[in-house]
């Protein structure tokens, strides 16, 4: 399972039904962020027997709830553990045996080693935990439970995102939940058990004021826990939170002089609703059609349209550090590698400085050299994408300027960088994304209209950019309306296998992006070319059977583009056309067409990636497949 979901009450009346429900419901939350197996722990009482046991129910992948030391200890985990083969085999000459191949169980099994070999009867559960998480290697988010702490759970994170919501109908002892540390060596486990017990009071621990009811829900995103709750606490790497008899404290085993002293409760800006479907078939075509929405959110409050000027509060401290530096990095995975790829030339042009724009994964790869002055953006929708927060602390280590833009408040970029951007675009279910691109891309924009304040030689351009994002919301709506066209052309297409997508300048990184989402949700192949590099290897596909998506917009490149059109043409290709709605010059060697509404050539990869997402929404439904959940993928990708 690619999340985790756990639930614990104190003093809340709740049938076995009801717990049952609600941890159904929080995984059913968290499947779009993909999975191969699920399970259910849930506590219960042998009646025959008079003793606590934890009832155990998983499906697919290796279901067998492998034995009765699962049932004693039991772990969800998101996550990879890497060094699990190391350890596995030291608990195979132990004694253990293993009945499947998962690292999950390789932690289940740890923990009850290091509990059968405890110094003393009386160690607490969070113990456990700290010693088992020391051993481990990888990205993880972990809650544990067992039959010998009734009433108890331990949750911790490393690298993987875990969150904590807390519901009760009483006041609360404290908004903020101090950390607590390790004071003695270990050579006296029995005090350290015992005077951490004694620390936790009302001060150090979170609970309702008067021992009352609260409850206390863990989830690996927002979006399973805000029916319950909207408020949470956002657990940072290797912290360790233990709840027992209503308390919830966290505890860490190491010092430094950069953390923060408290983990604070936090209010969640979002409504059920925006996780639901409405009226829509599924999430993806919702989250498509709410881009006339989101992106004004991403606008509001940023931009004045009336003095021409744009404020980016994230980024207002760091100003004129930014104006100093002598570079720009923008890095990202998939889609917002895209959106980086769509801005980088009106950045250029905006900022005046070279704009690097790096896959995440490839970046670290080639060690890339940065330098102190430089400024890097990590851009991610979920904020949690592991190869980009590894650049992240690559280049914090480098002491280089870090901004990141995300759609998650407090992921774990936009905790780690220097400053930062929040797209305001709204929950994003579908695992292709969407109006998250066109977010990211505004954002982009909106800084570089930010940083190119002061030139005088720019305020023309600039002033036709911000009239060009009044307008936009507008536009998208009319492009929206050509949804039935695109799904008239879908029919057309949905039995081929490949798809070509071309185009240059600005609209390279739509290509890319379109080709994307066709292979994501439909599963043909579909590659996004450089019309420029047409000679170069690609016309060798084209004849009349190959279906050509071209992407040619009266922009500079309007000639270049024609010159492509003709080479595909005069070899009997049958391009499908995404143009402007006055160009008459496109028209004469189009098989199809789809006219756009034009605006400002660096926005107009908003507006044209918009037909591109429709037709792969429709491609995927008349292939009947699943267009929110695609096969292998999901959406948070918090593993290398």
């Amino acid at each position: 399972m690619c999340g985790i979901f756990a639930y614990m009450n104190y003093r809340v009346p709740r049938t076995r039904k009801e717990i049952f429900e609600t941890l159904i419901k929080g995984l059913q939350r968290l499947e779009y962020r993909g999975y191969d197996s699920a399970g259910v722990a849930i506590d219960g009482n042998n009646n025959e027997v008079k003793e606590r046991h934890i009832q155990l129910v998983k499906k697919r992948g290796k279901v067998k709830a492998l034995d009765e030391e699962l049932y004693k200890f039991v772990v969800i985990h998101n996550g990879i553990i890497t060094n699990y083969k190391d350890l596995k085999k030291f608990l195979e000459s132990k004694g253990y045996e293993f009945e499947s191949e998962t690292d999950t169980e390789t932690i289940a099994k740890l923990i009850k080693y290091v509990f059968d070999n405890r110094e003393i009867e009386d160690i607490t559960f969070s113990t456990l935990v700290e010693r088992v998480i020391q051993q481990l290697e990888g990205a993880f988010a972990l809650v544990f439970k067992s039959i010998h702490y009734p009433g108890e759970a331990v949750a911790t994170r490393r690298g993987s995102p875990l969150l904590i919501g807390v519901r009760s109908k009483h006041k609360l002892s404290t908004e903020q939940i101090p950390i607590l540390y390790r004071t003695r060596s270990i050579e006296n486990t029995k005090n350290i058990c015992n005077s951490r017990v004694k620390r936790l009071d009302s001060s150090t621990c979170l609970h309702a004021v008067g021992n009352k009811a609260v409850e206390f829900f863990f989830a690996s995103d927002a979006s399973a826990i805000i029916e319950h709750t909207n408020r949470v606490i956002f657990l940072e790497d290797d912290d360790i939170a233990a709840v027992a008899d209503g308390k919830l404290s966290i505890h860490r085993v190491k010092r430094s002089a950069s953390d923060d002293p408290s983990r604070a409760i936090q209010t969640l800006q979002m409504e059920l609703q925006q996780i639901m479907k409405g009226n829509f078939s599924a999430f993806m075509q919702k989250e498509i059609f709410e881009q006339p929405e989101s992106v004004f959110n991403t606008m509001r409050g940023r931009v004045n349209f009336e003095t021409s000027t744009v404020l980016l509060g994230g980024l207002k401290a760091h100003l004129k550090e930014i104006r100093r530096c002598r570079r720009l990095i923008v890095i990202g995975c998939g889609t917002s590698y895209h959106a980086a790829l769509a801005t980088r030339q009106v950045l250029e042009e905006l900022t005046e400085l070279p704009v690097m724009v790096e896959l995440a994964s490839d970046f670290l790869d080639r060690n890339t050299p940065v330098f102190r002055d430089d400024v890097c953006f990590f851009i991610s929708q979920s904020g949690e994408t592991a190869d980009t927060l590894l650049a992240l602390r690559y280049c914090k280590d480098r002491r280089a300027l870090t901004v990141g833009i995300t759609n998650t408040v407090g992921s774990s970029i936009s905790r780690e960088t220097d400053c930062g951007v929040h797209i305001n675009a709204g929950p994003e279910i579908g695992v292709a994304s969407t109006k998250a691109y066109t977010s990211q891309f505004i954002s982009l924009v909106m800084f570089g209209l930010m940083m190119s304040e002061d030139r005088i030689s720019l305020q023309d351009r600039r002033r036709e950019i911000i009239q060009g994002l009044e307008s936009l919301p507008e536009l998208i709506k009319e492009v929206l309306s050509l949804d039935e066209k695109i799904h008239d052309l879908a029919l057309e297409l949905y039995t081929q296998r490949s798809l070509l997508v071309m185009g240059r300048g600005y609209n390279y990184a739509t290509c890319l992006e379109g080709a994307l989402k066709i292979k994501e949700i439909t599963y043909m192949h579909s590659e996004g070319i450089l019309a420029g590099e047409l000679k170069h290897g690609p016309l060798a596909l084209i004849d009349k059977q190959m279906p050509i998506i071209m992407v040619i917009m009266k922009d500079p490149c309007f000639a270049k583009c024609q010159n492509a059109l003709q080479q595909i043409t005069a070899r009997q290709g049958r391009p499908i056309i995404l143009c402007s709605r006055d160009d008459t010059e496109s028209s004469k060697f189009a098989y199809k067409m789809i006219e756009l509404p034009c605006t400002v050539d660096c926005l107009q990869g908003i507006l044209s990636v918009i037909p591109l997402q429709l037709l792969s929404f429709h491609l995927a439904v008349l292939r009947g497949y699943d267009v929110d959940f695609p096969r292998n993928l999901a959406k948070s990708v918090t593993v290398e």
